[in-house]
């Protein structure tokens, strides 16, 4: 009865929520847009070719015609980029037994003619997907593939005859399914822009803003495409599991696991708002965890349906999180109110688990996969404290002011007690916990991010202490040795720029998000799940993945960090209370000669443009009407503000209105 109640309150507040909102202007910006023109792709060209195949370039877009395949050959396709939906083609003739199977690979590494990559689950011997089989008698006419046989994310679509006799085809597409309401996949509600001369290619950080964007694009989908739990046996995969109250909804990844996981979209969601704005799946992904709570005790599920997995409290934490990064952009009081009694008893029990030492004791393990979670642990501490500030900050938008106080309360205690147990000052950062010395990448960046410190001092210091785990392709993370987690990466690249190390924060996004983008072992496009040490794609083999390098995404919403970073932090933009009636600009130059962007609320456009060299920095700023925001300036020199010349008293900061601005330092 509560999933009954919860699908007519979803269907009743859509009514309500601002759609989608489209107002990026045009510019050169646009080459570097991965979302495709049209929602039916075709392959742009040939990858590989075994046995006899007759034209085979009629297949892609450059080729006409028809191809034929004769016994024992195999063709794979390259799309040039991620993609995902269903496959359809022309079967224009066939013989009595001709037949045929397709496989699925995102990563050239495991394009073959017997399997695809892994979705299902991971097997070491990464093959437990296999490949769709279209058995004889084939019928001559249109084909299209079986719609719980889709494939969310793939880069490469091999064709394999299985008869001795031959059969001709033509016309391959792939019907894109991803963002399914949305009909101009490239119509964003944000950009940006900026060239990076000092980098061997300098228009890398466009590329990777983008890069993150079609990334969560591709992780939206339709409410009945998830992956089928339990599990298909092999071989086989099924993506027809129904994944929450609502469609469209934002899942942590295109390939797989195609289920809504609140910590990933601590990352995603913030991505998401800067480019597309298209919150819709955000907040349907939100009332399913809200709807799943448990009445008694107020926990959260980990992940949402079919997995509907339990026992964690730091994605327990990420929904309340999330809650608040969803209202602070829609401004959507209503879903608010609607989901506030569920909120507020999830919150009741992290505050539950508290132990007479003032810290939370952590009971819920599973995690984002590190090692050693549990007990007194500074990672789930530190969500526990923004669990409590972005709490507050709610209850004062719904006029909740006890709650309000006792959770201020609550976060100011535990910022003390925090601090008194974690921080190590012979090692200058947050221990893991009481009886150890291992400074994790996850609870030290959260510790900048979430304002844990005490000061600038502390920030510079920890800042210091991250770069130490790096390698040649970014930080290898202490509590899950051995691995690059973009995602845990995305919150250490904004604790840089907070902590005012733009520079070391440039030359993170450089090697991690660089090596993500470049490497010939993935997509080019859209960006891993994660990787090892050394660069091969065999995230987690030893901790859950089975030694499946093939089950690995290439398309995870969770290591899209870059986009928002860029905008935030580099161009310097960002809202501060709900859709952006307050804002605050402080650009990082970070040695570039100019960056420009922005991104839409409900209440408008806002957009900057900057430009810096050694002898004037200027700005133009656009907010809407009726809004305030601080603009920070960066430099020394004297400050103008629409040509005239502003006495600041040492601050470098002003207090602007909406409208257009122009601001100058010379």
């Amino acid at each position: 009865m509560l999933r009954s109640w919860s699908i007519f309150l979803v269907a009743a507040l859509c009514t309500q929520i601002p759609g989608v909102l489209s107002a990026a202007p045009s510019g050169p910006w646009d080459a570097f847009n991965f979302a495709p023109s049209s929602r039916t792709v075709k392959p742009v060209s040939i990858f590989k070719s075994e046995g006899s195949v007759e034209n085979g370039k009629a297949l892609t877009d450059a080729g006409s015609g028809k191809t034929t395949f004769n016994s024992g050959s195999w063709l794979a396709l390259d799309f040039g980029k991620e993609v995902g939906g269903l496959i359809s083609m022309n079967i224009d003739s066939v013989a009595n037994s001709s037949a045929f199977a397709l496989s699925f690979s995102e990563s050239p590494m495991f394009v073959s003619p017997t399997t695809s990559d892994d979705s299902s689950f991971p097997s070491a011997n990464m093959s437990y997907d296999g490949v769709l089989e279209v058995q004889s008698p084939l019928r001559e006419g249109f084909w299209t593939q079986p719609a719980d046989r889709l494939r969310g994310g793939f880069r490469f679509l091999t064709v394999v005859s299985k008869s001795t006799e031959s059969f001709t085809i033509s016309n391959i597409t792939c019907s894109i399914s991803f963002m399914p309401q949305t009909e101009d996949l490239r119509d964003y509600a944000g950009y940006f822009y900026a060239q990076d001369p000092s980098f061997h290619d300098k228009d890398f950080l466009t590329k990777i803003w983008y890069a993150g964007a079609y990334t969560v694009q591709t992780n939206i989908v339709p409410l009945d495409t998830g992956r089928a739990v339990p599990f298909v046996s092999s071989p086989g995969w099924e993506n027809n599991a129904t994944l929450g109250v609502a469609g469209p909804i934002i899942v942590d990844g295109a390939k797989r696991d195609r289920a809504v996981w609140p910590g990933d979209m601590g990352i995603a969601v913030p991505t998401q708002f800067v480019s597309t704005n298209d919150l819709l799946p955000t907040r349907n992904a939100l009332s399913t965890m809200f709807a799943a709570i448990n009445p008694t005790t107020g926990a959260l599920p980990e992940s949402g349906p079919p997995l509907s997995q339990q026992g964690s409290d730091t994605y327990h934490a990420w929904t309340l999180i999330g809650t608040h990064n969803y209202y602070l952009y829609s401004g959507d009081t209503d879903w608010l109110q609607g989901i506030w009694a569920n909120y507020s008893k999830a919150v009741q029990f992290l505050e539950n688990k508290v132990t007479a030492s003032g810290l939370m004791n952590v009971t819920g393990l599973r995690d984002w996969a590190r090692l050693g979670q549990g007990g007194l642990n500074a990672e789930g501490n530190a969500l526990l404290y923004r669990v409590l500030i972005t709490a507050a900050d709610l209850a004062s938008h719904l006029n909740e002011s006890t709650l309000q106080e006792a959770w201020t309360a609550n976060s100011t205690s535990l910022k003390a007690k925090y601090n008194e147990a974690f921080w190590v000052p012979e090692l200058g950062m947050y221990r893991d916990n009481e009886t150890t010395t291992l400074c994790p990448q996850d609870a030290n960046s959260f510790a900048i991010l979430f304002n844990l410190t005490t000061s600038s001092n502390q920030s510079a210091s920890i800042s210091e202490g991250l770069q130490k785990n790096w390698n040649d392709l970014g930080p290898v993370a202490p509590e899950l040795p051995d691995t690059i987690s973009p995602f845990i990466s995305g919150f250490e690249l904004q604790a840089h720029f907070l902590s005012g190390n733009d520079a070391r924060a440039m030359d993170l996004l450089q090697r991690e998000w660089g090596y993500m983008l470049y490497t010939n072992l993935s997509v080019q496009s859209t960006l891993l799940e994660g990787f090892t040490a050394n660069g091969s794609i065999g995230y987690r083999s030893y901790d859950g993945y089975n030694y499946d390098a093939s089950y690995t995404s290439h398309s995870h919403g969770w290591s899209s960090g870059p986009t928002s970073a860029l905008t935030i932090y580099v161009l310097g933009l960002q809202v501060t209370s709900p859709m952006g009636q307050t804002w605050a600009l402080e650009p990082n130059t970070s040695g570039l000669p100019a960056a420009e962007g922005g991104f839409q609320t409900p209440l408008g456009w806002f957009g900057v443009k900057w430009t810096s060299t050694s002898k004037l920095f200027s700005l133009t700023v656009t907010t809407p009407s009726g809004t305030q925001g601080i603009v920070t300036v960066p430099g020394d020199k004297s400050i103008q503000l629409d040509g005239r010349t502003i006495e600041l008293h040492g601050s470098r900061q002003l207090t602007v209105g909406g409208g257009t601005h122009v601001i100058t330092a010379n």
